[in-house]
């Protein structure tokens, strides 16, 4: 905990009050300021009246379920959301990355692989610059990427970025018209090897590419690199 701010306060969504409780204990010894949502329906009520560093949402919850509830906060929410669930299939995995969701975790789990998998995220969460740093922008047609604050914007509208597709635009920004491979990538935002996680990165770079590209399907400012991986081309 000490890389991290002091007390990040996390919000569990999860409909068994027995693990809310015992994810609260377990994270609050950890340093975290836990509060919990026995259900969508509560979790956005405490979301109109706080701000919350990270969400652990439960995938199976009766009603609207925990993809649902993602895909819906992503419209207007870029806090960094983690799927729980006891399916660990592929293709559940990526139907969250494409809901929106920062990272997956399947039950059961290690509770210190869960608190692991949170410091990950919050590293990736870009900190605030200090507002007398001068700007430094990559222009992407009528998208502009503020570097210093990684802040994206179109026009007078800031576009919402996720904590991973932060952390994406900081590695692409920072090194422009070269290939980034899909390893490097991995590394980077601190994800396990495998096929499945390159698989990720492709859902990662595929929702980037809907905030970037007019048509996302030709992209001119995200490229693909066959044998070499991705390259962001600014104006």
């Amino acid at each position: 905990m000490s890389e991290l701010d002091s007390d990040p306060h996390i919000l569990i969504v999860d409909d068994d009050e027995r693990i809310r409780t015992l994810l609260r204990k377990f994270l609050s010894r950890n340093g975290y300021f836990v509060s919990m949502a026995r259900d969508a329906a509560h979790a956005r009520r405490l979301l109109d009246g706080l701000e919350f560093d990270l969400l652990v949402v439960d995938v199976m919850m009766p009603g609207e379920d925990g993809f649902a509830l993602t895909r819906s906060l992503r419209e207007t929410l870029a806090t960094p959301i983690m799927l729980l669930t006891a399916r660990g299939e592929a293709d559940d995995r990526i139907t969250g990355l494409e809901a929106g969701a920062d990272d997956y975790l399947a039950k059961p789990f290690e509770p210190r692989e869960l608190l692991l998998r949170i410091n990950a995220i919050l590293r990736r969460v870009p900190k605030p610059q200090p507002k007398t740093e001068p700007p430094k922008t990559l222009h992407l047609g009528p998208i502009r990427y503020d570097m210093g604050r990684g802040e994206m914007w179109r026009d007078e509208e800031q576009v919402r970025l996720t904590s991973t597709e932060q952390a994406l635009m900081r590695i692409f920004s920072g090194q422009p018209h070269a290939p980034v491979t899909r390893q490097t990538l991995i590394e980077e935002l601190g994800r396990d090897h495998g096929q499945a996680q390159e698989r990720a990165i492709d859902v990662q770079i595929t929702r980037l590419r809907r905030k970037i590209e007019t048509d996302p399907k030709a992209p001119r400012y995200l490229q693909t690199v066959r044998g070499a991986g991705y390259m962001l081309v600014p104006d």
